[in-house]
């Protein structure tokens, strides 16, 4: 059924086409009468045109829902763009963000705040130069705790067959309404102890590009269990913080 409506849709077109198009040919010398008819219809006919040409174009450059398309390293082994990045969630917001509240699976809000004056909400990327469909939103206005922090727990992909030759990449796309500090810390559990590796994100506005080298870390490589990041935010109070995308990959470092 579906087939036949789409070759009725399609033979209908080339009709209305071949219509206007002979229209067009013989303007120069119709009649006035039908000369004026066929331009009324065509004006009528080109404000839903450009309507529909205006909805279209915006949405086809929206990036598309669900692709996990980014850069990654040579040699990639693992990669991921988390799921409030990629797809639209079963709820998109919260206001008054209690601590340890998640939007969708994976992404965490932890903080100290007597009273939350916090929203945490998933906003459409529409830029031309976003990747992601998806960003992350954080408004804080009055903040009198002592930490805030988004925690992402990692799948269990993150960390199989993970070793101390590989490099653990963080790409983060930020927005922020004005400057503060932000700090990413990678955490690998093995065994009864945690690995914490810190970097700061200097500078933040755009793309940003963070990397740990397990090399210089003591995991033990045959007790790891799971891992996590934390996006650290120093001095929030008054400020809007937009994650346009965060994707993260391992990839083996150079032998030297």
């Amino acid at each position: 059924m579906g087939l036949g409506r789409e070759a009725l849709s399609g033979l209908l077109h080339r009709v209305s086409l071949a219509r206007w198009t002979r229209a067009a040919r013989q303007a120069e010398t119709a009649d006035l009468n039908r000369l004026q008819l066929h331009r009324q219809r065509a004006m009528e006919l080109m404000s839903r045109l450009a309507e529909l040409r205006f909805v279209a174009d915006s949405r086809l450059a929206l990036p598309r829902i669900g692709t996990n398309a980014f850069v990654r390293p040579g040699g990639t082994l693992w990669s991921w763009r988390p799921t409030a990045w990629r797809g639209p969630l079963p709820v998109t917001g919260i206001v008054g963000v209690e601590n340890r509240a998640s939007l969708g699976e994976h992404l965490t809000l932890f903080h100290d705040c007597d009273i939350s004056e916090l929203t945490l909400r998933q906003i459409r990327n529409t830029r031309e130069s976003d990747m992601a469909p998806f960003g992350i939103r954080l408004d804080v206005f009055r903040f009198d705790g002592s930490f805030l922090s988004l925690v992402l727990d990692l799948p269990d992909d993150a960390v199989n067959g993970l070793l101390r030759r590989h490099i653990i990449r963080l790409v983060v796309n930020v927005e922020l309404e004005k400057p503060l500090e932000i700090f990413a810390r990678l955490n690998i559990r093995h065994g009864p102890n945690t690995e914490q590796m810190v970097q700061e994100i200097k500078n933040a506005n755009g793309e940003m590009i963070v990397e740990f080298d397990l090399a210089y870390s003591d995991v033990n490589e045959k007790r790891i269990e799971k891992a996590w990041l934390d996006l650290i935010f120093e001095g929030a109070e008054m400020n809007q913080i937009t994650l346009r995308d965060v994707t993260l990959s391992r990839y083996p470092r150079a032998d030297l």
